[in-house]
């Protein structure tokens, strides 16, 4: 119940932000959610024994989500920046670490939600489809595979996931986006905005997975406690991290073909 209360909170200021908010807000709004799961994420390599940078992780997070800095010399920048701070430290054999670590967070955490502010730019209907795909896949994933689920997905990685959550998440997270759009853009061709929502759902999924393996590595249950009933701010949007990019890139290529 927890869960769904938070979910009945979220969910309506969400829709808020992206729909009649301004540019602004909204860069600010993705700004804030990139930041909070970069802090997590930074929580999460501190707890493999890892210490990263943290006030330059979030300096250079805030910079990739509120410019429009190009990303080869952003880059560049940030690791030439992390490997200057190295000389401050007196555990060298540690720097090396210190520094791939602290860039995967930022990339990890706050490039998606750079991207989410490309797809805003293009249409809100673009940046709300991934999120809607994926809420509608979470929770037939939940509610399925506690149901009937049988077969394990990834017993390992996470064990609570199976095969049919898996199935029916995609199923009908694909068909609710697919509608969506093709509800509120009309003129879109039906196999492609079901191509679109399938992306979004399968790359999601992945995402899912990939914040598990983070988690186990750290021996955390969750990124936080953020969100009542969800975890931390990571745990709720570790599919749209992966979601967001592979939307960006399907976009993308479409307008190249």
């Amino acid at each position: 119940m927890t869960r769904v209360l938070t979910a009945l909170v979220l969910i309506p200021v969400v829709i808020g932000l992206l729909f009649y908010a301004p540019p602004l807000a909204v860069r600010a709004a993705l700004a804030l959610a990139a930041l909070l799961c970069l802090r997590e994420c930074l929580n999460i390599v501190r707890a493999m024994g890892v210490e990263p940078f943290g006030p330059a992780a979030f300096a250079a997070g805030a910079v990739l989500i509120l410019t429009s800095v190009p990303m080869g010399p952003y880059l560049i920048g940030v690791t030439v920046l992390l490997m200057m701070l190295t000389l401050d430290r007196t555990r060298h054999q540690t720097a090396l670490t210190a520094v791939s670590t602290t860039l995967f967070a930022v990339i990890y955490t706050c490039g998606p939600f750079a991207l989410a502010r490309e797809l805003h730019e293009m249409s809100p209907h673009w940046l709300f489809a991934p999120l809607l795909v994926n809420w509608v896949g979470d929770s037939s994933a939940m509610y399925v595979g506690k149901a009937i689920g049988r077969h394990k997905l990834a017993p390992t990685v996470s064990p609570g996931k199976t095969w049919e959550g898996t199935i029916a998440s995609f199923v009908l997270g694909s068909a609710v986006g697919a509608g969506y759009l093709h509800y509120v853009l009309p003129d879109a061709n039906l196999l492609f905005v079901l191509g679109f929502a399938a992306v979004s759902n399968v790359a999601g999924q992945l995402g899912d997975l990939s914040e598990s393996v983070l988690k186990r590595g750290a021996k955390m249950k969750d990124s936080g406690e953020l969100l009542p009933g969800h975890g931390g701010m990571l745990d709720r949007m570790d599919g749209a991290l992966f979601a967001f990019p592979a939307a960006f890139l399907y976009l993308t290529a479409a307008m190249w073909m």
